[in-house]
């Protein structure tokens, strides 16, 4: 299977609303190759470490492990809990916990 990463930062990149160029500069890229290096990120040609893939997803507000889901769904979930705040968060996962009584 290949890394889900390609897609899954494009789209999350489009709907912050922001070019490569964008993204590249607030991740403290150069400007003149910040646009090349984040479409070899999007197009599969080159992987960000952890660490980057960190930086990118708290400039689109994305956890760090949508990037990396196995699952669409799980990935999708994952997107949503990045929008919200640590109280609906912790609401999440009390339900979560209690699907299982």
């Amino acid at each position: 299977m290949e890394t889900p990463i390609p897609v899954r930062l494009k789209a999350a990149r489009k709907a912050a609303g922001l070019t490569q160029q964008q993204l590249g500069i607030a991740l403290g890229m150069d400007p003149n190759t910040a646009s090349a290096r984040m479409n070899q990120y999007e197009r599969g040609k080159h992987t960000p470490d952890y660490q980057t893939m960190q930086r990118i997803g708290k400039v689109l507000g994305v956890p760090t492990g949508y990037f990396y889901c196995d699952s669409e769904l799980e990935s999708q979930i994952l997107y949503e809990l990045g929008s919200m705040n640590i109280s609906e968060i912790r609401k999440v996962h009390t339900f979560v916990l209690n699907l299982n009584d």
